[in-house]
């Protein structure tokens, strides 16, 4: 497996959080979340507006061999999700840090991006 991309942020959940623009982040799952999961065939998204804080399960990632919730970065309000994993589930694992993204969130309250993992910090959590 490579490294993981320098730009993003990740949680202990195997996700990644790539920083936009204002206060927008988007979110999707690591490769190596993605290699642990396999064929990924049904993604459950969070609603557009639905407010979450984080680490509240919003969504699942069913593959064939379970099941896996997939979890807020951080506090925000979802402001997009991924339409196009509704018909290609497997662009999830095909492509995680490009087309596989997950959702939008629109940060509230105090919640920071760099209060999260870096890359090498990651690495370091998956014993990679």
């Amino acid at each position: 497996m490579a490294g993981f991309p320098e730009e993003l942020k990740y949680t202990a959940d195997h996700e990644w959080v790539r920083a936009g623009n204002a206060n927008v982040v988007r979110v999707g799952i690591t490769e190596y979340a993605a290699e642990q999961l396999g064929d990924i065939v049904f993604v459950s998204l969070p609603t557009v507006g639905e407010s979450v804080e984080a680490g509240d399960a919003c969504g699942e990632l069913e593959s064939t061999k379970s099941v896996s919730d997939v979890f807020a970065p951080l506090p925000g309000v979802v402001s997009a999700v991924n339409d196009q994993l509704d018909a290609a589930p497997e662009t999830v694992g095909s492509d995680p840090y490009g087309d596989g993204w997950l959702f939008e969130l629109e940060l509230t309250g105090d919640a920071d991006v760099d209060d999260l993992l870096d890359a090498d910090a990651y690495t370091s959590e998956i014993g990679a």
